[in-house]
């Protein structure tokens, strides 16, 4: 049993409006909302782990705690944990990660993962108990009204030469079953080949639909197709659900193996800029894995930010 201090008292966090709006006092630059909150509540399958509480003060909600079943090392034994408070009382970041690490050895949980952006109190706190870190994500963002088109006609031309067609999901014809198992075989290929600090663990094809499809605007995700039809390549653009109205997360991008070397990605990249600003975007957010030496270096070269990184930190008992 985990006591807290004796003016604050553990309640369910229920409420998401609540929490939505604790998680972004705590981090106003990383934003959040309860609608984003409750996709992620769909996206949870049968037997898997979700356990959170927060500690109120007087009424106010002022720190959580959650244990989670980890979506992308969902491995066994394995489970992430992650607390916050509000900026004023992150001297109860200890008594929420004893919470936090409590209710996972209650689950048997061998190895705890947590995230952190790098300039965030939580790391530190983190490292101080025991984390190390596992991995690291870098973020950045591009500025589509100051990409210079003309600097990569090269790369497009390349892919031109090889019989590549960059075409929206939209116009490949409806977004059935089979239409979404297609799709989620390249991804699933594709996720296989993103370098990362531990294999990454591909979701089933019923657990990617259930958390995927929905967020999903045809329009928005670009596909390389080859001469015979192949689908070899994708980009993912999608909207974020916090406060950046002109802004568009860029998710996936890969090219199959067989298929690298000939410009894809950037006219992959580029196609989805184009149609970006015609749809009246003007910046785009992506995350590469700092061992994904090959895009970072894409990205980079069409002119992506890079931003504080989030850090995955781990902690083993055996």
């Amino acid at each position: 049993m985990v006591d807290s201090p004796p003016e604050l008292i553990w309640h369910p966090a229920t409420d998401l409006n609540r929490l939505a709006d604790l998680l972004t006092a705590a981090h106003p630059g990383a934003p959040t909302t309860a609608a984003e909150l409750e996709r992620l509540e769909r996206g949870q399958m049968p037997g898997e782990v979700h356990r959170r509480g927060v500690l109120e003060e007087g009424g106010l909600w002022v720190g959580l705690y959650e244990v989670d079943t980890p979506r992308s090392d969902s491995h066994g034994g394995w489970l992430s944990l992650s607390v916050c408070t509000l900026p004023s009382h992150t001297t109860l970041g200890d008594s929420l990660l004893a919470k936090a690490e409590a209710v996972a050895a209650e689950y048997g949980a061998h190895t705890l993962l947590s995230r952190s952006r790098e300039d965030w109190w939580e790391l530190p706190m983190l490292q101080a108990h025991g984390y190390r870190e596992h991995d690291r994500t870098w973020s950045s963002v591009l500025d589509l009204t100051r990409l210079d088109f003309a600097a990569f006609a090269a790369q497009e031309r390349r892919a031109q030469a090889a019989g590549i067609q960059i075409r929206p999901l939209s116009e490949l014809g409806p977004f059935d079953e089979a239409q979404q198992l297609r799709l989620y075989t390249l991804i699933a290929a594709l996720l296989r080949d993103v370098p990362t600090a531990s294999p990454m663990k591909v979701w089933p094809f019923e657990t990617w639909q259930q958390r995927i499809v929905d967020q999903i605007n045809p329009v928005g995700l670009f596909v390389a197709v080859a001469p015979d039809g192949e689908w070899v390549g994708l980009n993912e653009l999608y909207a974020v659900s916090n406060p950046a109205p002109h802004t568009l997360r860029n998710g996936l991008t890969g090219v199959l193996a067989h298929w690298r070397g000939n410009g894809i990605a950037y006219a992959l990249k580029l196609t989805s800029a184009r149609a970006a600003l015609a749809r009246g975007f003007t910046h785009v957010r992506t995350g590469n894995h700092s061992t994904n030496a090959p895009m970072l270096a894409i990205n980079g070269r069409l002119g992506f930010v890079r931003e504080a990184a989030w850090v995955t930190v781990i902690k083993t008992s055996r």
